[in-house]
This record gives C-alpha cells, structure tokens and sequence, in this order.
C-alpha cells in the first residue's frame, strides 16, 4: 500500500503553473457550489413575490438546494471512488450547466425547483471529486495551497453573485435570470476546459494490486476501508467541525440579505451592498491562507480566528439583526471566516483521510453536513419571522462547538495522522 509523506509543516516547493489550472478548474466546483446557494439567496425575495410564495416554500426552495448537494456529495463521491474521478469529474459540471439552465428559464417555482434539484446533485457530486483530483495531483510539499486555492474560488463565486445582485436589484426577475444565467455559461466553459486536460497516473505513486494504470479504469475500493479508525476518527472530528460551523455560515450564506430586508428593514438594494462592501476582505484573506496552507501559520491562525468568528455572531445576536450590528458582524466574520471556515476543512479533510477513499469520506462528511444544512434552512424564515435573535444566538453557539472541534483537529489529528495510508491517485496531469 502506498504511503504519503508527513505534512510539511516547515517545507514548501513551487508549485507548478498547470497545477494551479487543475486548482482552478477544479475549484470551480467551489465557486459554482457557492455561487448557487447564494443566487437562490439574492434572488429569495423576487422569487418570494414573482411566484407569490410564502415563508415554507421560501424555505423549502433553500432546503432543496442544500440537500440535494447533500445526496449529490454521498453518492457522487462513492461513484468518484468506484468508476474513477475523472469520469465523475467531467459529467458533473455538465449536469450543473442543464440545471443552472431551467433555474435560469423556470415559468413557475415548480420548474424552479427542479432546476434547482438538478444543479444542486450536481454541484454536490463534483465538490468531493474535484478535491481529490486535487490532492491526487499535488505533491506533498504543495497539497495544502492547491486545496485551499478552491476556498478562493469559493470566495469569488460569492462575490460574483453577490456583486450581480447589487448591479441588477431594480430589475426584479429579469436580473434574477441573468445571475442564474451566468452559472449555466461558466459550467459550460468548465466542462469544456476540463474535457481538454489530459490526465494519467501519477509516477509517485505505487500501485497495489492488478489495477491498470488508466484514469477511467473502475477504481473497485471496498467500502470496508471506509469503516476503520484510519477514516472514521478523522470523518467524525472534521465532520463535527463542519457541520457546527456551516451552520453558521450556510445560514449568513442563504439568508443574510434575506434577514437585512425582513427583520433589518434594510432594501434589496442596501443589503446586497452590505455584503458586497465587506466580501473583498474575505477574498483577500482567503488568498492569504492559500500563501500559509502548507506551514504552521495555518493552524496557529485557526485559534485566534475561531474566537474572532464567535464575537462576530455573539455582536449579530446582541445587535438582533440591528443594521449598525449587522455590520460590526459582516467585517468580523469576513476578518476571521478565512482563517477557521472551510478552507480548513477541506485542507485538514486531505492532510488526515486516506486517500483510497478521499471522495467516499469526504463525500460522506459534505453529505451529512448539507443534510443538516438543508434542515436548519427549511425552518430558517419562519425561525427569523418569530424571533432572530433565538436564531442568531444558536448559531453562536455552534461557531463555538465548532472552534473546540477544529482545536481537536490541530492539536491531536493534524500531528498524527501526517504518516496516513494514500492510494493508487487515478489522476496526474500531462502537460500538454
């Protein structure tokens, strides 16, 4: 069985310029993951009054969304690790595209939601199978910026969409189709980008077992390599961290403008430009971990974020959703967000899972976690018409479990699971 090497906590090597493309295009799982979810956000209320929706079907909108990249993330990370990546890693971003597309053209919010069902399953089965590629791509010395570099893609995927919204606010549905519409042309250009990577084993890899060296081959990885220790205490702990801080984040994710119209008072127009205002900090953050990724600045950063990110919510509870408190809280949140979000989890997911089974564990993790997600957004706008500040405070609470968790992660798994068993990585890139 193939081994990978320690983490290079103190040893960094340059990184490639067509690893950096594979980043990119495989990041665009991210960006497209993100740019959907708030899409539906912005869009919320034109969709509200366009198709004269109350606050269960607003909510089962973002619930449907959020789930299916859960059962999307189970099934096609599983699917991933069985046929191959790169079979799973074209189709996906192909789905995405026809489903950004019925989004895009939907008459009523029947059609709406099955949009939204196809590109949600989609953008689910792609986010596990584009960070294996990834890290199936990246030498040891350079796995931890090439897997954060999707956070950025993330980031901007949340800016675009957000920055669309504030442009096209006063244009009601006819701007709501064309935030959507720009998902199902960046798919299409995704697709047809990756089709043209020509992609083959790895040399520093050693293959155990009768397997081809073909990237399309069936990868045949047992599910029982999935339910031992070497997987599940990494699964459980990074899942935990996850989850409790996705809460958070899905919810400022989905409903943030949502929350600044209903409970803040404030107009489409100025809540789309309170996030857009505050976004770029994020971004530029995000660009910052992706420098300290691969050195122990990534995970002494971590602590100090984690607090910084619990104030930020505990100021929004205080506040209850006050205009002045909701900015305190977006320029808190966007300072300390980069530093203990997903880009550590999606890093730490790679550093401690074994790599036979990277789209199957962390497919499973992604799943469970948007499943949460997708519950907590149903019940979400009838939570905020009762009472935000219930809300607000729960979530605090969870961006605190969540800092414990990720505590776990660096002090006790990070150190120990650095040795961790790697297998035969279906992907390399050729250059062309």
């Amino acid at each position: 069985m193939a081994r990978i090497s320690p983490e290079p906590l103190h040893r960094e090597q340059p990184v490639e310029k067509r690893l950096w493309k594979v980043a990119a295009l495989s990041g665009m799982a991210s960006y497209l993951d993100a740019a959907l979810i708030v899409s539906i956000a912005v869009n919320l209320a034109i969709y509200r009054d366009a198709y004269d929706m109350g606050v269960w079907m607003a909510g089962a909108i973002s619930a449907i969304v959020t789930s299916c990249i859960a059962v999307g993330s189970l099934v096609g990370g599983r699917l991933a690790d069985v046929f191959g990546r790169r079979r799973l890693y074209n189709l996906d971003i192909l789905c995405y595209a026809l489903g950004a597309l019925v989004i895009t053209l939907a008459p009523d919010d029947i059609t709406l939601l099955v949009g939204v069902l196809l590109a949600g399953l989609a953008a689910g089965a792609d986010l596990p199978t584009s960070l294996a590629v990834v890290s199936d791509t990246a030498p040891d010395g350079a796995r931890g910026r090439l897997i954060a570099f999707t956070q950025v893609m993330w980031m901007l995927g949340i800016i675009v969409v957000i920055a669309l919204g504030f442009a096209l606010s006063t244009t009601g549905m006819t701007g709501a189709r064309l935030i959507t519409g720009h998902l199902a042309v960046a798919a299409l250009v995704t697709w047809h980008l990756r089709s043209r990577l020509e992609l083959a084993a790895g040399p520093d890899v050693v293959r155990d077992g009768p397997r081809g060296d073909s990237p399309d081959e069936p990868r045949g990885v047992p599910l029982r390599n999935v339910w031992n220790r070497a997987a599940l205490v990494p699964m459980a702990a990074t899942l935990v961290f996850y989850v409790t801080w996705g809460l958070g984040a899905n919810t400022v994710g989905q409903f943030a403008t949502y929350l600044l119209v209903t409970v803040s008072g404030a107009s489409q127009s100025m809540a789309t430009g309170i996030n857009l205002v505050c976004l770029p900090i994020g971004l530029v953050l995000t660009l910052a971990f992706v420098r300290f990724a691969d050195g122990p600045w990534r995970d002494r950063l971590f602590c100090t974020a984690a607090i910084v990110q619990v104030v930020a919510f505990a100021v929004a509870s205080l506040t209850t959703g006050a205009i002045v408190g909701m900015i305190v809280f977006f320029v808190l949140y966007q300072l300390s967000n980069p530093f203990a979000g997903e880009a550590n989890y999606k890093v730490w997911s790679q550093l401690t899972l074994p790599a036979d089974t990277r789209g199957t564990t962390q497919g499973i993790t992604y799943a469970f976690s948007r499943a949460v997600f997708a519950a907590a957004a149903f019940v979400t706008p009838a939570l905020l018409d009762h009472s935000p500040a219930v809300l607000l405070w729960t979530i605090t609470a969870c961006m605190a479990v969540s800092g414990v968790a990720g505590l776990y992660v660096v002090r006790v798994l990070v150190p120990r699971h650095s040795p961790a068993p790697a297998a035969a990585a279906d992907l390399k890139v050729v250059q062309t």
